[in-house]
């Protein structure tokens, strides 16, 4: 049986991805620290679908402070998803923690890989890199000008990757995600946020005037690009994982107070440091490469989003 390592696996991301693995037949090592980004509770429950599987192995560890060389020699396939999110708080102290779990924690797990060399190397990017783009949709050769320290950290661990791949042969893809969403979608992103908001009867805060949009891509479309990105043949390769598509945020409150079946209020606030004016993929590549076709639209993957968002809040005891 091919095994897998996931960084991250109590995240968003890692967990979808690894549960996906797990319902594949595969087994799974799953890592995470628990970084204090938002409620371990959540992470928790992120978990428990995971705990369900006997091929599922969960290490509550540090990337840092792992024998990773042993950890590797377990595993076929390397996901990395661990990483310290968020742009608006990158600035100011806590980019100590953005540098240690994005580019310090990454390196070491590449420097690792040196010694024991993964099928694949599958690293998780982010839109971020390319900052406010001069062109739509953004294509992965186009310039690439962070404009908060979070996106500088996913770029430079880009770079990191490269670099490795270049001096140690080892089969790297970087895949650079675009807004993603869905169940298990952090609390501190704006959909989670806006569901929430309108769920408790609270204003909806926007920060900007509205018009700013963003293309967002469902986490099962993020998924699937994901492993087939760690199974296929495909390496050597930076590819944009999106839905092509770009919404305006007052448009996306307009699907949200459908969803819910509620009006909502919203209430705009002054524009936040390091927040980009559009995103926009070109997926053509990931089409190409990995016959990437995102399946999910926005107001089914809202209603999706809205059910799991229920059943956390109701386990939390909070509705």
């Amino acid at each position: 049986m091919e095994a897998f390592l996931v960084t991250g696996c109590a995240g968003f991301i890692g967990s979808s991805v690894a549960e996906a693995l797990l319902k594949m037949g595969y087994k799974v090592i799953g890592v995470d620290a628990f970084v204090n980004n938002y409620p371990k509770e959540i992470k928790e429950y992120n978990l428990a679908a995971l705990r369900r599987f006997k091929n599922f192995v969960f290490l509550e560890a540090d990337i840092m402070a792992l024998d990773l060389e042993a950890l590797l020699k377990k595993v076929n396939y390397v996901i990395h998803e661990a990483a310290q999110p968020g742009v608006r708080s990158s600035w100011g102290n806590m980019f100590d923690s953005y540098l240690r779990n994005n580019v310090l924690a990454t390196q070491r797990l590449l420097e690792a890989c040196t010694r024991v060399k993964p099928k694949k190397f599958v690293f998780a990017s982010s839109s971020s890199v390319y900052g406010n783009a001069k062109q739509y949709p953004v294509k992965e050769d186009a310039p690439l000008n962070p404009i908060s320290p979070y996106g500088v950290t996913k770029l430079a661990a880009e770079k990191l990757c490269l670099a490795y791949m270049a001096n140690f042969d080892i089969p790297i893809v970087c895949l650079r995600y675009f807004t993603v969403y869905g169940p298990r979608q952090r609390p501190d992103m704006a959909i989670h946020k806006f569901l929430r908001n309108a769920l408790f009867g609270q204003p909806i805060i926007i920060y900007g005037d509205g018009t700013q949009a963003r293309d967002f891509t469902y986490i099962s479309d993020v998924v699937i690009a994901t492993i087939r990105a760690a199974t296929s043949d495909v390496e050597g390769m930076i590819l944009n994982i999106g839905s092509g598509d770009s919404v305006r945020l007052l448009d996306l409150v307009k699907h949200i107070s459908n969803v819910v079946e509620k009006e909502v209020k919203v209430v705009l606030k002054e524009e936040q440091r390091g927040d980009v004016r559009m995103t926009l993929a070109d997926i053509s590549k990931a089409k190409e490469l990995l016959d990437y076709k995102p399946e999910t639209n926005l107001v089914d993957g809202l209603k999706a989003e809205l059910d799991w968002v229920v059943a956390l809040y109701t386990h939390l005891g909070q509705l």
